[in-house]
């Protein structure tokens, strides 16, 4: 289900779907979550293009970001199994079986 398209999944369930409880307040979250990264990001690039820096430093700064994407990936993961087990869904299975 995580992998799933919106359209794949009203096309399986339809419109008579239940929506996950607090869809929208998560949805907002997320929202503002990727602005604030996409702030910061811009701030960066801002700073680049001012400022010169060495190979080694880029270099430093992309396995960070890779890092700190990769840590929002597993909370994100996290809430979603919570989630499932609060409304009883086995989030581990595909939704399709």
């Amino acid at each position: 289900m995580r992998n799933d398209t919106i359209e794949t999944l009203l096309c399986h369930y339809g419109s008579t779907a239940q929506a996950p409880i607090d869809l929208e307040n998560t949805l907002r979250a997320s929202i503002r979550l990727e602005e604030v990264e996409l702030g910061k990001e811009q701030q960066f690039i801002t700073r680049l293009k001012v400022r010169r820096i060495s190979r080694r430093h880029a270099v430093r700064i992309v396995a960070i970001g890779a890092a700190g994407l990769g840590g929002l990936s597993l909370a994100l993961e996290g809430v979603r199994m919570i989630e499932a087990a609060l409304i009883g869904q086995d989030a581990t299975k595909p939704v399709y079986s």
